[in-house]
Formats: structure tokens, C-alpha cells, sequence
């Protein structure tokens, strides 16, 4: 009897977790980056920039936001687009006029892409990891 019981913890453990892991995705960016009416721009990996006149410094930032009723997608572009309004927020409160070098990451999987980005997903959340540097642009 002890046995059975044993076995029907171990099952019952396997049966409720099963489905419920975080899958680590590499997307393409939306419209996460670049300029936007007066935004600080935000570059990912090496894109392309105008010369660095001052460097501020590196930030990080981690989010992590409810899935609610949206796709796995959809919740690492809302999460994405959290973390690069951290970045400007960041940008502006140091006076720095871009944000350069953007990398992603979820836990131990980093993206320095210029094109795509790195995301975990489970099914109640979405998490990322963003890191860049706070810098002043020559004037264009």
C-alpha cells in the first residue's frame, strides 16, 4: 500500500506539471527599437548609429509580465516593449540621447541580434532580461 501511494504522489506531481515549463524563444523585433516621435532611439546588437560623442554607462533591466489571455508572442513583445520603455526611461533621467549595444536575454540564452530577440514564455507569464549602454550621439 505504501508503494502505491508512493508511486500515485509521483504521478499525480508529473500529471500537474507537465505543460507548465518556460520555453525559451527567439523572435523578431517589432517596432521595439529606433526612433519613434521623439523617443530615445534604442539599437540592438551592433546596429548601426551615429558616432558616440559621451558613454553614461551600462543598465540592465529585468521584466516579467502576466500572459493573461495573450499568445506566447504577443506576450514577449509586450514584455519586450516594457523593458525598452525602461531603457528610454533610463536614457532620459542620465540625459543620454540613445541607447546602444542592446542585448536580450532569458536566463543563460543571450541575443546581441540586431534582428531578433530572446524571450522566455510559460503559460501564466513572459520574461526578458535587456542590457545596453547609455550614450550621447553626435548630432546628426
Amino acid at each position: 500500500m505504501k508503494k502505491l501511494v508512493s508511486v500515485g504522489a509521483v504521478l499525480v506531481v508529473a500529471l500537474t506539471q507537465a505543460g507548465c515549463g518556460t520555453q525559451v524563444k527567439s523572435l523578431p523585433f517589432a517596432a521595439a527599437g529606433g526612433e519613434s516621435r521623439g523617443e530615445v532611439p534604442v539599437y540592438f546588437g551592433t546596429q548601426n548609429h551615429q558616432p558616440v560623442k559621451t558613454r553614461l554607462g551600462e543598465v540592465s533591466y529585468s521584466v516579467r509580465i502576466a500572459r493573461q489571455t495573450s499568445g506566447p508572442d504577443d506576450a514577449c513583445h509586450l514584455a519586450l516593449a516594457e523593458a525598452v520603455g525602461k531603457l528610454r526611461a533610463a536614457a532620459r533621467a542620465r540625459h543620454a540621447n540613445a541607447v546602444i549595444d542592446v542585448s536580450t536575454r532569458f536566463h543563460n540564452t543571450e541575443s546581441n541580434s540586431s534582428t531578433d530577440f530572446t524571450c522566455g514564455v510559460s503559460p501564466s507569464a513572459a520574461a526578458i532580461a535587456v542590457r545596453g549602454q547609455l550614450v550621447v550621439l553626435e548630432a546628426r
